[in-house]
């Protein structure tokens, strides 16, 4: 409980003076009379209306305290929190390629990346989250969504052969910038995963990244397979990629290693939480109020009726 107006808790010190001087008052109307014995005015009962004698006063100092607290205006507070939630962006540009076909992650490069893509969406509901694919050329199979369901089951859909074979990566690059650029989203990423070099499109990887750099988007580049087995993946120019975008690049070599690039990512691209915080205040004055009231009706009574002969 907390007081609108605690200045007026201060009139409790006029009870100071108000107790003292009827303290004095009862002192300074003492009457003595000298008798040989009082043992027969012990015996005699007392009345109703000697009981009742300080009553009078012990009201008034309980209005006087009830007037101050209302005065107070006692208020009761109630607080909660509403949390709101800064989304990112993050369209993912996967390649499609016929090299994505190679089995050293498991069931293949492709389909790993589909799995743990999918997963990677499911845990981050409050994002905006769309897809291109690029091969020799580059589309976008979803736009920029919450629609979480829809954007998973249009990565189950995603296969070799839906477009010409090749590797464009910047164009693949450009098209996911080009669906992010005029979005008033504070935090914008794009997650590019391939396994091979650029080969086809009329968009250099470095200079998509400098676009990139230019709408304040961050590139995460992930390069996929066992060097083993991809001659041509070309490791330096994703890594320029990232850095010119100020993103980070990674290498996965199984599934594993796949899995747990995204829960990086995932750690690094957290969703901005804010939390406001409201108070509603009740007010409380009213009881202390009609209390005070009762309390001097009560004292009228008792001093004008009850205690009248007395007083007289």
């Amino acid at each position: 409980m907390s007081f609108a107006n605690p200045a007026y808790l201060l009139l409790l010190l006029l009870l100071i003076p108000v107790i003292g001087w009827y303290i004095w008052q009862l002192h300074d109307q003492d009457a003595s009379i000298q008798m040989s014995s009082s043992s027969t005015l012990s015996r005699e009962p007392k009345s109703l209306r000697v009981y009742l004698l300080h009553v009078p006063f012990v009201l008034r100092v309980a209005v006087i305290v009830l007037l101050s607290l209302a005065l107070a205006r006692p208020q009761l507070s109630n607080r909660w929190s509403k949390e709101s939630t800064e989304g990112i962006d993050i369209m993912m540009a996967l390649d499609i390629s016929g090299t994505m076909l190679a089995e050293d992650l498991k069931p293949n490069r492709l389909e790993a990346a589909k799995a743990v893509a999918t997963d990677f969406v499911i845990d981050r509901p409050n994002d905006q989250i769309g897809l291109v694919v690029f091969a020799g050329e580059s589309f976008t199979q979803c736009p920029l969504t919450t629609d979480h369901a829809v954007l998973v089951n249009l990565f189950k859909s995603v296969k070799f052969g839906m477009i010409e074979d090749g590797t464009a990566i910047g164009l693949g690059l450009a098209n996911a910038i080009n669906r992010m650029k005029d979005s008033e989203t504070k935090s914008k990423v794009v997650i590019l995963l391939t396994d091979g070099s650029n080969n086809r499109g009329e968009i250099d990887p470095q200079t998509a990244a400098e676009i990139a750099n230019t709408y304040g988007i961050r590139v995460y580049a992930v390069g996929v397979g066992n060097m083993m087995m991809d001659s041509e993946f070309d490791e330096e120019t994703l890594r320029q990629i990232a850095s010119t975008t100020g993103g980070t690049y990674f290498r996965a070599t199984d599934n594993s290693s796949l899995k747990k690039i995204y829960e990086e990512i995932d750690q690094l691209e957290k969703t901005k939480l804010r939390v406001r915080e409201f108070s509603k205040r009740t007010e409380h004055f009213a009881p202390f109020l009609i209390a005070a009231v009762m309390c001097l009706l009560l004292e009228i009574i008792i001093r004008y009726f009850a205690l009248k002969t007395i007083t007289n």
